[in-house]
């Protein structure tokens, strides 16, 4: 009996340590990147999202190695730019949260409910998800806000851009893109940029023999976006980084461009779409705001709570609203004319800023929400629709031209934020 019982025990202890072994391997370390780590369950849930969606759409995939290279690629970058949000003070708070996650159920069609009851069917986990989109939504912030001081426009070019498209006829056709990068070193050698050069020499090969772009973009890009198969968002011509417009400029649906050579590597292009856009009318809010920065001095406890209590005060009658912002906001461009911002798009703001803008009622007063620049409450007081006239026009130009721009900066400071930093990826992963 009692060698039984010492079986059973010596049984339930190896059972417990296996058990123990597997839930370290579950959650052990696959990189480590400055002061955070990627966990190997993190690189695992990216590649099983990926291989969901590819068999949802028919389409092929390239190894496993290769789409965990990419994963631990696209955490490395996420968790990089995380970091720097939390030096900035950036923080997102859970309204502003609901409100963005509210309005991509609306693009859906969706109530709040039904979307997240989709999510668990999807995701397995909605309060995952929620994080997820919490992640992405500081990430675009943080590239925003680093990105947007690199970049002057001066009238000139826009009048010189605004010319050339009259005497095109104005014509605005958009494109959508399908973009590998080869990425070379920032110091590279005359052998990295061979062989940079050679690999994507090869890479057209592959896809002129038929080969399929989104397979290859997965299996083979540095870009950021190469896991959602090398895919841009549609773009004008006058949008795009001048290396690409110049590139497929004349060009047809399916053709291919490249290798482009960039100070970030080798690209390859190809036409995934083409479609006219032709803008006769704009939306626009007319709005004012009240903004606090936290500081040393104040807390971002403190910042929220001066604005709660402002907040509360308009509300019940017993503060007018502009006398407020005279007195506590730190917008100097808005503060002396009681927080009016006048009339713009609501894509002139900052993410957060545009998104409670658009949900807000005429004169509803939005509870404090952050954004880069610090805490702010929100008043919607009118909207319109205008004709694209001259000066719309202009400021169209001058979009399209920050939009090349910004997404010819995007990818040096993401360069740049990541030859800095210290990363070390495991052997095991």
């Amino acid at each position: 009996m009692k060698l039984q019982q010492l079986i059973c025990a010596f049984l339930l202890g190896a059972a417990s340590l296996a058990l123990c072994a597997a839930e370290r391997e579950v959650d052990r370390v696959a990189a480590i990147v400055d002061n955070g780590v990627i966990l190997k369950t993190d690189i695992d849930e990216i590649v099983e999202r990926v291989k969901r969606n590819a068999q949802a759409q028919g389409q092929t995939l390239p190894s496993d190695q290769a789409l965990r290279t990419q994963a631990t690629e696209r955490l490395i970058m996420t968790n990089l730019q995380l970091q720097m949000a939390q030096r900035m003070g950036l923080q997102i708070s859970d309204a502003q949260l609901d409100d963005t996650i509210r309005n991509i159920a609306q693009g859906e069609n969706m109530t709040l409910e039904q979307f997240r009851q989709r999510v668990t069917s999807e995701e397995g986990n909605y309060e995952r998800f929620r994080e997820k989109v919490r992640e992405e939504i500081i990430t675009n912030e943080v590239l925003r806000a680093n990105v947007q001081r690199r970049i002057y426009i001066s009238p000139q070019e826009v009048d010189n851009l605004l010319k050339l498209m009259e005497e095109q006829g104005a014509i605005n056709e958009q494109y959508k893109l399908g973009h590998i990068l080869i990425a070379i070193p920032s110091q590279a050698t005359t052998e990295q940029i061979n062989d940079a050069r050679e690999r994507a020499e090869q890479v057209i090969k592959l896809l002129r023999e038929g080969s399929d772009f989104r397979r290859i973009a997965i299996a083979s890009s540095s870009a950021a976006n190469a896991l959602e198969g090398g895919e841009l968002d549609w773009m004008g011509i006058n949008e795009m980084p001048t290396l690409f417009s110049e590139a497929i400029r004349g060009r047809k649906r399916g053709d291919l461009a490249g290798p482009l050579r960039s100070g970030a590597g080798f690209h390859i292009l190809t036409i995934f779409d083409i479609r006219g856009e032709n803008v006769t009318e704009l939306q626009e809010v007319k709005a004012r705001h009240i903004l606090v920065k936290p500081s040393i001095i104040v807390s971002e406890e403190r910042a929220r709570a001066l604005l709660n209590d402002i907040l509360q005060k308009v509300q019940a009658g017993e503060a007018d609203f502009a006398e407020m912002a005279k007195q506590y906001s730190e917008d100097p461009g808005s503060k002396l004319n009681g927080g009016e911002l006048g009339w713009s798009e609501p894509d002139v703001y900052v993410p957060a800023f545009r998104d409670t803008l658009n949900r807000l009622q005429l004169n509803e007063i939005s509870e404090p929400f952050r954004t880069e620049h610090g805490w702010h409450i929100a008043q919607l007081l009118d909207r319109r629709t205008v004709d694209a006239t001259a000066d719309r026009k202009r400021e169209q130009v001058y979009r399209m031209i920050f939009n090349r721009r910004f997404n010819e900066e995007s990818t040096s400071f993401l360069r740049e934020l990541r030859d800095e930093a210290y990363i070390e990826v495991l052997a095991d992963n």
